[in-house]
């Protein structure tokens, strides 16, 4: 394996700190180097952005963002174990390295980015989806973010890029593509992680658009699909018979069958009927 850098490989980093993954904090690294950098390729040029990394463990994504250029990199690692081998790729990179110890649940980190910035991370498996939907669901939009590429289970990648009528669409499809272009752009097995998951995982890459694809007020859109598919079995008159008394009636004025399911309705109706919604209230 070619090197990409002048640092040791990440088994020896990995022995050098102890760093054996933790299952409570979601852990699984990425060994191979030249599969770090493919995954940092995915994010694309990288040279003119600051780039924002959760969890990086002992760095191997890490160092594939700088090897590919990026301008500089942040990560937010929970684990105090894996800092001394943080400190290694600082000082190998003075400048364009730094990281904050610390819950990236808790932690505010655009006090440290200049824009543009670009998120890249091989998330944790216990809060990816959360960091997901937050990057999502800002009160203004455009965000911080141009993009973020990022690593989740197979199954949380397929629901974050399903069409209506799959057996994933639902509440994640609608809001990752109601403001963002999300496509699959990687796949990875299990083998490909120390410890080995047991399910697959892929990289998810998205970008930001300048605006929602459709209009509609953000709380009332969460409503809707939280209550649309939170009983998914269920005619949409049935399940969505709370948020308003005529649900039947403003169903067919947006061109929505009452005896609809939520996994048949696309993104553009379902916006359709936020507003239609938000208008009664």
């Amino acid at each position: 394996m070619a090197a990409i850098d002048n640092l040791p490989p990440l088994r020896e980093v990995i022995a050098t700190h102890g760093l054996s993954a933790k299952k409570a904090l979601g852990q699984n690294f990425l060994l191979d180097l030249n599969l770090t950098a493919k995954i940092a390729r995915q994010a694309g040029d990288l040279s003119g952005s600051d780039v924002l990394e959760i969890g990086p463990g002992p760095g191997g994504l890490t160092r594939g963002l700088l090897a590919e250029g990026a301008r500089r990199v942040l990560s937010i690692e929970k684990d105090e174990r894996c800092i001394p081998a943080l400190e290694e790729i600082a000082a190998a990179y003075p400048g364009r390295f730094s990281y904050i110890q610390g819950d990236a649940l808790q932690v505010d980190p655009l006090a440290h980015l200049t824009p543009p910035i670009r998120v890249a991370a091989n998330l944790p498996y216990n809060i990816g989806t959360e960091l997901l939907i937050r990057w999502l669901t800002p009160p203004q939009w455009p965000p911080f973010w141009q993009s973020l590429t990022l690593m989740f289970q197979r199954e949380v990648a397929e629901r974050i890029t399903a069409k209506p009528g799959s057996n994933h669409y639902g509440r994640l499809a609608i809001l990752s593509q109601w403001r963002a272009d999300a496509r699959i752009v990687l796949d990875l097995p299990p083998q490909a992680f120390t410890p080995p998951p047991k399910v697959s995982s892929a990289v998810v890459h998205l970008t930001a658009l300048p605006a929602p694809r459709f209009p509609a007020d953000l709380k009332v859109l969460e409503r809707v699909t939280a209550a649309a598919f939170g009983q998914r079995r269920k005619m949409l008159r049935a399940s969505l018979r709370g948020l308003a008394p005529d649900i039947e009636d403003i169903l067919t004025s947006v061109d929505i069958k009452p005896t609809e399911r939520a996994e048949q309705i696309d993104l553009e109706h379902f916006c359709a009927l936020a507003r239609a919604i938000a208008a009664q209230t």
